[in-house]
């Protein structure tokens, strides 16, 4: 594989590797020629993944060649599910795009940018106090390494959607059908209800 440059131009930002990725793909009138793969990085803890995740997700594997859901190893945090697990249930229930893989990583999300040539992370923005937020790690993350960030505005079916609050109502035996996926959801019961 060959390697372009970061998109301003520059051999690297910050000491980072480049950005996007030449590969041999066949085209669909099938000729064979170079194609410049654009990639995006989408983190997060995923403890479980909703369907507020996979909607952003999805979407953005509609814009990008390839999506890499980044699954964060928190260590000061307690999970209800491992790593391993999470990873797992994300990679199930992915399956069907094609062009998403399922990473793992500890450390800041920039970091593993730099690492894996991943020019931009791509956030589900749920509320005005997530911009808040999320627009303060975009700046310092272009700051650090030059990764831009985009945003999208969650599908308002999903937007009052987080994982700690699909743990909550499950715990306490409500339904969260349709608000995660099927096998997440018999995940969830099983570790939750013991049922």
């Amino acid at each position: 594989m060959l390697y372009a440059t970061w998109p301003d131009g520059e051999p690297g930002c910050a000491g980072a590797e480049p950005a996007l990725v030449r590969s041999r793909r066949r085209s669909e009138t099938g000729t064979e020629g170079v194609h410049l793969v654009r990639r995006v990085v989408c983190p997060g803890s995923f403890d479980p993944v909703t369907n507020g995740h996979l909607d952003i997700i999805s979407r953005a594997s509609r814009l990008y060649d390839e999506v890499v859901v980044a699954v964060l190893i928190n260590k000061n945090k307690q999970s209800l599910f491992t790593v391993d697990e999470r990873a797992d249930m994300i990679t199930e229930v992915t399956r069907e795009y094609g062009n998403i893989t399922v990473d793992k990583f500890y450390g800041l999300t920039v970091d593993y940018c730099r690492k894996q040539r991943i020019p931009v992370i791509v956030r589900g923005l749920r509320a005005v106090s997530d911009y808040e937020y999320e627009l303060q790690m975009a700046q310092m993350n272009h700051r650090i390494a030059g990764v831009e960030t985009l945003f999208m505005a969650t599908n308002p079916e999903y937007a009052f959607l987080s994982s700690s609050l699909m743990k909550e109502v499950v715990k306490f035996g409500g339904d969260i059908s349709g608000l995660v996926p099927d096998s997440v959801h018999e995940r969830l019961m099983e570790r939750l209800q013991g049922s």
